[in-house]
């Protein structure tokens, strides 16, 4: 038996004490910036990775831009904890950047609160379990079986705490953790049928503030400017950016605008989200809404933030992908490879040059519904999986590579 082989079924061995580590990060309530919650979360990280031998960095927080859907907190941003393995600047072989985040979508005072078992034992229903507390799992349980197997390699395991909103606060220990390493896994859930993603949409998010001249609606509705009006005729500009032959997309909720129905509203706004395949559609839809603005009555401010950009194929990602789908398939997994939509921190990381795969977490399903749910045999299967890349990584990968 080879120490891969001894690797994995050491992982396989853990099955139940997994799931019930699960259960219990899952019982943790990390949505809507629950600080107590995510605290929790992180000293649990924080217990099992020390016993590791890893040292811990914290990177303050960045505020979010206050124009942003839900706004700022009252509580400082959120800190990034970044554990490095023991000896990491000593070692040779490729720096591995392992990227998790420790939030989920759901609040901490809602009705979905447990993980629960289904009968046949084979899925698993809670929030979070796949987006993504059972990925933060899978490469726990990877780099214990690869320390207790006396398997060394080289990486740096980051856990941010406001994915779900952006990534605003931790963008910037992101950015230079990405700048320090060679390769990069982010943990998200694996696309249906296990798919490794290989390619994302970017992200951008604005909103658009119109200013108008409120007045009586009856008495003196000529001397009014409406506000809303106006964002109607700027809001039907921007449905006209959208461009599906080239996967523009430019989405456009909430608005709020006006007080009365008797009263010419002078204040309306709007925030909308793009999605764009390659940077050039995003810089090109970004003029096009700075040219929307204007001043006077209406008058017309545009905010933008297109902080996630598009996450395209590349080279490096390519092999990345490719060794990872070999390491799958000699544990007699299937892992095809998709392109999607979405968009996580493995844009953020890729942006700054550095190959990153992000779907390396579970299987499951429903992310962000009440009823997400988890394929429980994925997370052995995938932690095996991580083990092996990264023992692959450490003997094929050129630092030089991306």
């Amino acid at each position: 038996m080879t120490a891969t082989d001894s690797i994995t079924d050491r992982i396989a061995s853990r099955r139940a004490e997994m799931v019930e580590d699960l259960r219990r990060c899952v019982a943790i309530p990390t949505g809507h910036d629950h600080r107590p919650g995510l605290d929790e979360l992180r000293r649990f990280f924080h217990e099992r990775l020390s016993a590791l031998g890893a040292t811990r960095t914290d990177h303050l927080g960045q505020e979010r831009p206050s124009w942003l859907l839900g706004g700022g907190s009252d509580l400082a941003p959120p800190e990034t904890a970044v554990f490095r393995c023991a000896g990491f600047d000593q070692m040779e072989g490729p720096r591995v950047l392992i990227a998790g985040h420790l939030d989920t979508v759901f609040p901490p005072d809602g009705p979905f609160q447990t993980m629960e078992i289904a009968a046949d034992g084979k899925t698993a229903v809670g929030p979070g379990v796949v987006d993504m507390k059972g990925g933060l799992l899978v490469a726990l349980y990877a780099l214990e079986a690869l320390h207790e197997a006396g398997v060394r390699v080289r990486w740096s395991y980051s856990f941010n705490s406001d994915e779900e909103t952006g990534t605003y606060c931790s963008e910037r220990a992101l950015t230079e953790e990405a700048k320090r390493h060679d390769v990069g896994i982010a943990l998200e859930p694996a696309l249906p049928g296990g798919a490794l993603a290989i390619a994302r949409k970017g992200s951008g998010q604005f909103k658009v503030e119109v200013r108008g001249q409120s007045a009586h609606a009856g008495r003196e509705f000529e001397k009014g400017v409406s506000a809303v009006y106006a964002m109607a005729r700027t809001l039907t500009a921007i449905e006209g950016m959208t461009d599906l032959e080239s996967g523009l997309t430019v989405n456009i909720g909430p608005i709020k605008g006006g007080t009365a129905t008797n009263v010419v509203p002078d204040f309306c706004e709007a925030w909308g989200n793009a999605r764009f395949p390659v940077p050039e559609l995003s810089e090109a839809l970004q003029q096009k809404l700075i040219a929307l603005e204007t001043d006077g009555v209406p008058g017309i401010t545009v905010h933008r933030s297109f902080n996630r950009p598009a996450k395209p194929e590349t080279p490096g990602v390519r092999r990345l992908a490719e060794m990872a789908r070999e390491e799958a398939e000699a544990l007699g997994q299937s892992l095809p490879f998709e392109s999607t939509g979405g968009v996580c921190d493995g844009n953020v990381l890729q942006a700054v040059g550095l190959p990153t795969i992000d779907t390396m977490g579970v299987r499951g399903g429903n992310l962000h519904r009440h009823d997400e749910w988890i394929e429980l045999d994925s997370l052995t299967e995938r932690a095996a999986l991580m083990a092996r890349l990264l023992i692959r990584l450490h003997t094929d990968w050129a630092s030089d590579a991306r």
